[in-house]
């Protein structure tokens, strides 16, 4: 009898990058020429979706997208790694999330974002997507979105027995909102928070944040509610804290090439290392081999690394 494939469900949002390459960026007023034009789906939802894909589980996607040709890109390259669009909402009034970006001969960049359909996701969507939460094994949830939603989405959750994992981003805001950096207090109830270092201090009201003080920041984080902080501070590593014990994860050693989609894989691997029951310890250390391998080429979906390739970035660590 084949194992049951670990389920994860994953809410968050949703753009199409496109890129123009071009010999200099343009300032106010002037208009150039580009010399290619390329896009793609990307964003924490569809990336974070297609790492625990990747790595073996069955993935939803929470999410909205608009109407119109970018809204068949996402769905063609999720349907590529197998995640569900079952609950890919269609906000019939806008349209699909957009980054535009310009990269120069010098490789600079420079990028505009419109959150569009990701501003229309609502909890009676969450609702509506009800028995993806009972059914999963982990729940990963980026804060990139409307409070309500993400609110409503832990509380769903948590209602089913499910472990969320949080990655705590700004959420995007309704007009005139008050509070801008302050979360909905439902993510503090998080089984984990998976903020960097910049996010944790902000969150606390740390005016220090480096590696010295980040236990006493996520130490911070569990006294707030949450079960377990995972503080990601780049190469240099992760801080472990929960009601136990505080440890220090150490970073791989890989040649940086793109840091684009680091954060999304390392939060992709770690739900699927904790929805197949992983202890937390080992699942950061099968994250942060996931997060170093997307680092190592260009792009975003692209660049995402297979549970293979995790574990033999693993298993080469282990015997140097």
């Amino acid at each position: 009898m084949p194992a049951r494939m670990p389920k994860v469900v994953v809410v968050g949002a949703t753009y199409v990058d496109m890129v123009v390459k071009c010999n200099q960026i343009p300032i106010p007023g002037e208009s150039l020429t580009g010399s290619s034009l390329s896009y793609t789906a990307t964003g924490p939802g569809i990336n974070q979706a297609v790492q625990a894909a990747l790595c073996g589980c069955e993935v939803h996607l929470i999410s909205k997208i608009g109407t119109g040709p970018f809204a068949q890109t996402v769905k063609t390259v999720l349907d590529q790694f197998s995640v569900s669009t079952e609950y890919l909402l269609t906000a019939t009034a806008k349209n699909t999330g957009i980054v535009v970006t310009m990269v120069n001969a010098e490789g600079e960049n420079a990028s505009l974002t419109c959150d569009a359909a990701n501003t229309a996701l609502l909890p009676h969507d969450i609702d509506a997507a009800d028995d993806s939460f009972a059914h999963a094994d982990i729940c990963l949830i980026h804060g990139h979105l409307p409070k309500p939603a993400v609110a409503k989405a832990i509380l769903c959750a948590k209602l089913h027995g499910t472990k969320v994992i949080f990655d705590p981003a700004g959420a995007i805001e309704a007009p005139n909102a008050k509070n801008e950096d302050a979360l909905p207090p439902e993510c503090f109830s998080a089984d984990i928070l998976i903020p960097n270092l910049y996010e944790a201090a902000l969150i606390t009201d740390r005016s220090t944040a480096n590696i010295r003080t980040a236990k006493l920041i996520a130490s911070d984080l569990i006294a707030r509610g949450a079960g377990a902080a995972v503080i990601t501070m780049g190469k240099r590593g992760c801080m472990v804290v929960d009601r136990k014990s505080a440890d220090h994860i150490p970073t791989f050693l890989i040649d940086l090439v793109d840091s684009t989609g680091t954060g999304d894989a390392f939060a992709g691997a770690l739900a699927a290392a904790c929805a197949v029951g992983d202890d937390l310890r080992d699942a950061v250390k099968f994250a942060s081999a996931a997060g170093a391998l997307a680092c190592a080429k260009f792009g975003s979906v692209e660049a995402l690394p297979s549970k293979a390739d995790i574990i033999e970035l693993l298993q080469k660590e282990a015997t140097e």
